[in-house]
């Protein structure tokens, strides 16, 4: 193998790697220090936050639309029960993540209702007995999170989220059995090859869908495939350099492929990224669509849309639970900043079937924005929206606050440097699924 050879590999181990490790990395913060207003909570048990999201959430592309209820699941001590309350029709979801960021299950209003229900999470190719009346999820890694958001009209509406929060229980059926947890990366490993010697060990220990093991063994040349000792404590400094280099390689072509939308299609500078989550083609069980519509079975296209779906939204949403759509550019191709005033004419508004929102983060940490009315996303939930005579909605985005009073009810604050929204759909129609809901470049005055 030539040097370009290897530093092409590591390259490519990135992007391919990047989810696993980005994803176990945070399942490793959530169960030690929690995630924003989620507090830590061990294996096997539910973090509920106890509010709606705001800029201390350090965590990308997090929501302003719903309370997190939060699990990382171990199946090394067997199955685990999940019970969820009848909820009256409220909207929630909770929807089931494995190690590779894989969306395998949806549980919710949309998947299975809003009655009360009873679920049996197993191990992969599990075959002990199924007790009536549970539905059994079988989990294609050992460890996978189950990411629960439950629909908040705001802070009057909290005490009924808490109470089904609380009715919601995982508990598993060997109350005494002790999880092993994530494996731990050898810290002796120099920072900069810290990637790889997650990735070999992660990749190890939770392996991937039969399809990508020839893809894996092929990387191993990277070292990834060492079992045991890290072949990076004291790794060659020639090969450290080579691989080092592919490393930032790969990390530089997936942040220029996220944001040229290259697996999404772009109307009006809308990256409509309505597939961006179809890499699963391998898990389906309890609400997830086996469905062509929604499968992404190109090699490169489908490895490359998990990496920038995990660096961009992790934890994201199928298209047909919620619809993300994204834009960093203006209706003049330019880049979206604070530095401006932009206007966003919905008319009509998005058709769905629970509740729509147009959420600002800042940029590159895809964070929410601070601002002195501690607003963060606009939708057709907001308080005191004023809509067009047509039944549209136009909203103003700026850094600073509108003097004119339609303009104000209606501002989105951005931050003073460059930003990208999010348009969410929850339950989105045909129409958004289709292509036919055409959204409006965003305007700049």
């Amino acid at each position: 193998m030539t040097d370009a050879d290897l530093a092409r590999l590591a390259a490519e181990a990135y992007v391919y790697g990047f989810p696993l490790v980005f994803n176990l990395d945070q399942v490793k913060r959530f169960v030690t220090s929690g995630l924003g207003s989620n507090p830590p909570a061990p294996f096997n048990e539910f973090s509920h936050s106890r509010k709606l999201a705001g800029p201390e959430e350090t965590f990308v592309s997090v929501n302003n639309d719903t309370i997190y209820s939060i699990a990382q699941v171990d199946l090394s001590v067997g199955p685990v029960r999940l019970r969820v309350p009848d909820t009256a029709g409220r909207y929630y979801v909770l929807q089931f993540v494995d190690a590779w960021t894989d969306n395998f299950a949806y549980v919710g209003r949309r998947a299975t209702g809003t009655s009360a229900g009873e679920f049996l999470l197993v191990p992969p190719a599990w075959t002990g007995p199924r007790p009536d009346g549970s539905s059994v999820i079988e989990f294609p890694t050992r460890v996978g999170t189950i990411v629960g958001r439950w629909a908040c009209a705001g802070s009057d509406d909290l005490a009924t989220v808490y109470a089904l929060q609380q009715a919601t229980d995982l508990r598993p059926l060997d109350e005494t059995a002790i999880p092993e947890g994530l494996p731990e990366p050898d810290p002796k490993v120099p920072e900069p090859l810290q990637f790889l010697e997650k990735l070999r060990t992660w990749s190890q220990a939770f392996p991937p869908a039969q399809r990508d093991l020839a893809l894996q063994e092929r990387l191993a040349a990277c070292g990834t495939g060492v079992s045991g000792d890290s072949p990076y404590v004291s790794a060659q400094p020639k090969f450290s350099e080579l691989v080092i280099a592919g490393l930032k390689a790969g990390e530089s072509n997936l942040r220029s492929t996220l944001r040229s939308g290259a697996y999404s299609r772009v109307v009006n500078g809308w990256n409509l990224t309505l597939h961006v989550f179809d890499y699963n083609i391998d898990f389906f069980e309890v609400g997830a669509l086996d469905d062509d519509r929604f499968k992404l079975t190109d090699p490169s296209l489908r490895l490359t849309a998990r990496a920038g779906a995990a660096l961009g939204g992790l934890w994201g949403n199928h298209a047909y639970e919620a619809a993300y759509v994204m834009t960093y550019v203006d209706d003049q191709g330019e880049e979206l900043t604070g530095h401006h005033t932009y206007n966003l004419r919905l008319s009509p508004t998005p058709p769905v079937g629970a509740f729509w929102s147009l959420t600002m983060y800042d940029l590159p940490h895809f964070y929410l924005v601070e601002n002195e009315i501690d607003r963060y996303s606009i939708g057709d939930r907001t308080p005191g929206i004023s809509y067009d005579a047509d039944g549209g909605l136009t909203i103003t985005i700026s850094h600073g606050r509108p003097h004119d009073p339609t303009a104000a009810a209606n501002w989105l604050p951005a931050p003073a440097g460059g930003f990208r929204p999010i348009l969410r759909m929850y339950v989105p129609g045909p129409a958004v699924l289709d292509g036919t809901y055409v959204i409006p470049a965003i305007t700049r005055l």
